[in-house]
């Protein structure tokens, strides 16, 4: 699909065309734009509004770095990207691009990345009158004969304009012209041809010479010329011209031919003898630049290379020759000169547009980069293929004649390959090829792709018990095979309740390094084990993530020291074994129990007997902590038998519990009643216990004293305020509390009881007593008079003393 747009603006005065702005569905050139300027314009004059012809935003082409880019030295325009216009950056002229070359044009392509797109702008250069009409030289001498008829044809060198056009050369003047009038004949390939024609014949005798001025004017405005002085000197007769062999010579030559290169011959012929007859040749009426790339020998006519010959500049050229002889006559032959390409020229790339960094997420198609291919020889010196190289996931692609662009064939991994080196490769047709390559280096951009990995899925560490808090358990490890803040991994622990309490009560994760240390001491006997979960997470966006299982095993330690079971010991009572005198040897007495709360070799319980009253008669089992006689019971044997078992584990360091196994020996209990109660009082009690009651009794003591001095200290400063109060002669308002009345009233007052009550060691002798009042309050009020409410103690009132007052009625 293809859209047209005509524009036409005005430009001072000149009428600038902005002709067929043409936009392309392609991948990678977007469209194409032409714009026409007035050469020698001054430096930020504006060309044309790019932004608005090419229908894009202003700010598209701040955010897409438009820019622009020139195949050649020389940048002409520039690029406003805040305006969105094209303005002009340094003079143009029309004369030194182009030349004689109609139309004049340069042109740039407008890059735009993200997304890239490629715009060709051609800028149309106007010709300006600048120049005036030169002649290659300020007089011409001719030598003509008097014997010369009328309508005898005299070729002049023409005049040059580099303008073009209207501002080209217009027309001639000859001035006086009394003996010759001027006829210009143009040629096929455009140039002038001046002649002079002989109107009357000419007298040496009467005028031996003439001056004339040749004047070439130009269309331009304001109209230029130039001029040319001729003068004709008048000679003898001379009754033969010369004649050219052909009047029209071919030849083709090599660009890059030495100088000195025979090109061809010219040859002509003059049927006069003598000085008439001979024959000079010369190179008239051509551009400059023909005149400088080729020369002519004057005698022998051959034409050599004078210049640096290059087809790409110009592939054919025009000579005219001219032979004269020395009576003035002369004849011209065209010589057409064909220039033959010379595969000399090297294949060009130009990065037009480059992104050197991809995202690794980037749809197969994406376009990485556009380059122009160029190849200044023709035909099949100038044809070129372009490619890459095939071992990475790229493609080259043609989208517009020289232009390709690099585009993905694959999706990429960064993890796998982090950056590709291009070469770009771009060959000719010719014969030897010519090549050339050049290298880009593509990095591809990490994407959050790749979640965090731990080493295991599950972890297994032992911790022995009664560790300190804040011990390093082990460290967890994650990769990530992204990269900067995609493999950025932090730890976190998962909410998670272990036996009612949450898990972050007994661990906590480091979320830097992941070290897992112990937030608290762990108790094997309470806990055995426990299993969380740990996520490690990137800092991409958005976040991965991956879980790993971490089971903690609590190693048992040597921290509990066995308990018996049996025998009960208790600090009140007494239980004791008894043993008949007719025991045979072996026989059980008891069997101490014991349990250790520790697990394995921690609780393996051995039995020892530490103490005994009759060491020879008892044993104990070593496992099973069965006490047995070791031989027969005698009369002679005491009746009361203290045994002392200690009970060991088999931790490191062992830890022990000691029992006291108390043993009657006889044969019924009625027996030892008397003996037991002895036995009872004999018992040792227990330090800690003693320690315990002595200090209980020091802290009731203690509390007895202050309480009594607290109440004392009141009861003198209640009746020191009393006092004070009576010897004051101020007016007392009588206060009555709350729940009291006085006694003229209805009311009575609270009577206080005392209670005495007496306790025994034994509960059943404890005894209470009830007791009458020992005091009582109260309250009399004169109403006639102000007086001071007095309280009346009984005798056993601590504070009855001869001096108390007393209310008097």
């Amino acid at each position: 699909m293809m859209a047209c747009l005509w524009i036409t603006a005005r430009r001072g005065r000149w009428q600038a065309l902005f002709v067929t702005l043409c936009l392309f569905e392609l991948s990678s050139v977007a469209g194409q734009a032409r714009y026409s300027v007035p050469e020698e314009q001054a430096e930020g004059s504006v060309v044309g509004n790019i932004a608005r012809d090419l229908g894009l935003d202003v700010t598209r082409l701040i955010s897409g770095k438009a820019r622009i880019i020139t195949k050649g030295s020389r940048k002409y325009v520039d690029l406003n990207r805040d305006k969105g216009s094209l303005v002009i950056k340094e003079r143009i002229d029309r004369e030194e691009l182009c030349g004689k070359t109609t139309p004049c044009s340069f042109s740039f392509e407008l890059i735009l990345e993200n997304p890239i797109q490629l715009y060709r702008v051609t800028v149309e250069v106007i010709d300006i009158n600048d120049n005036s009409p030169s002649f290659p030289k300020n007089e011409i001498n001719l030598n003509i004969v008097e014997s010369v008829t009328s309508g005898t044809r005299f070729s002049v060198e023409s005049a040059d304009d580099p303008d073009v056009g209207i501002n080209d050369i217009q027309k001639y003047m000859l001035k006086p012209s009394d003996h010759f009038k001027l006829e210009v004949q143009i040629q096929p390939d455009g140039v002038k041809f001046i002649e002079m024609v002989l109107q009357t014949p000419l007298d040496r005798e009467k005028e031996e010479t003439h001056n004339l001025v040749l004047v070439a004017s130009d269309g331009g405005e304001p109209h230029r010329s130039g001029t040319v002085r001729i003068h004709i000197t008048v000679l003898d007769a001379n009754d033969n011209a010369p004649v050219c062999s052909q009047p029209v010579y071919k030849a083709e030559v090599k660009e890059n031919s030495p100088t000195g290169t025979v090109v061809t011959s010219v040859s002509a012929t003059d049927a006069d003898k003598g000085v008439y007859g001979e024959v000079t040749f010369s190179i008239s009426h051509v551009a400059k630049e023909a005149k400088n790339m080729f020369e002519v020998n004057v005698i022998t006519g051959e034409i050599k290379v004078a210049g640096n010959l290059d087809f790409e500049k110009s592939k054919t050229f025009q000579l005219n020759v001219k032979a004269s002889d020395h009576g003035g006559h002369s004849d011209t032959c065209k010589v057409v000169i064909q220039m033959m390409d010379e595969n000399d020229n090297v294949p060009t790339i130009q990065l037009m547009s480059f992104s050197n960094s991809i995202s690794e997420d980037s749809p197969p198609g994406t376009t990485i980069a556009v380059i122009n291919v160029d190849d200044e020889d023709s035909d099949g010196n100038g044809v070129v293929k372009c490619s890459i190289n095939s071992d990475i996931p790229f493609k080259i692609e043609s989208s517009l004649t020289g232009y390709y662009t690099i585009v993905t064939k694959d999706y990429l991994d960064r993890e796998s390959i982090p950056e590709y080196n291009i070469t770009i490769t771009v060959s000719d047709q010719g014969s030897p090829p010519l090549t050339s390559s050049k290298n880009i280096n593509v990095k591809v951009s990490d994407v959050n792709d790749s979640p965090p990995r731990f080493d295991q899925s599950e972890y297994s560490k032992t911790v022995p018990e009664n560790n300190t808090p804040g011990f390093s358990v082990f460290t967890l490890s994650a990769s990530d095979s992204d990269w900067g803040q995609n493999a950025r991994v932090s730890y976190f622990l998962e909410e998670k309740e272990i036996n009612g309490a949450a898990v972050t009560s007994l661990v906590s994760v480091n979320s830097e390094n992941g070290v897992i240390h112990a937030v608290r001491s762990f108790d094997y006997e309470k806990i055995k084990w426990f299993e969380f979960n740990v996520t490690a997470r990137d800092a991409g966006s958005p976040p991965l993530s991956s879980v790993a299982t971490v089971k903690i095993l609590i190693q048992d330690q040597n921290d509990n020291p066995p308990q018996v079971l049996y025998p009960v010991q208790t600090g009140g009572s007494l239980v004791a074994e008894m043993v008949p005198r007719s025991a045979d040897v072996g026989y059980l007495v008891t069997k101490v129990v014991a349990v250790d709360v520790d697990s394995g070799q921690n609780a393996w319980l051995s039995y020892k007997l530490q103490k005994a009253t009759d060491r020879a008669l008892f044993e104990v089992g070593l496992q099973n902590g069965e006490i047995r006689t070791i031989r027969q019971v005698t009369d002679k044997d005491a009746v009361k038998q203290r045994l002392s078992v200690i009970v060991e584990d088999n931790g490191q360091p062992s830890r022990s519990a000691t029992v006291i196994v108390n043993v009657v020996v006889a044969d019924s209990f009625p027996e030892v009643l008397s003996d037991f109660t002895d036995f009872t009082q004999d018992k040792e009690y227990n330090d800690n216990l003693t320690f315990y009651l002595v200090l209980a009794l020091a802290v009731v003591s203690f509390l007895f004293i202050t309480c009594l001095v607290v109440i004392i200290s009141v009861k003198i400063y209640r009746w020191r305020q009393s006092r004070i109060m009576f010897h004051s002669n101020l007016p007392v308002i009588p206060y009555y509390p709350p729940r009291y009345s006085d006694t003229l009233g209805t009311g009575t007052l609270q009577h206080v009881y005392n209670y005495e009550v007496c306790r025994t060691t034994d509960s059943r002798k404890s005894d209470c007593k009830f007791g009458t009042a020992q005091s009582q309050n109260v309250l009399i009020m004169d109403p006639s008079s102000t007086g001071t409410m007095q309280r009346i103690q009984s005798e056993k009132s601590i504070l009855d003393e001869p001096d108390s007052p007393l209310e008097v009625s």
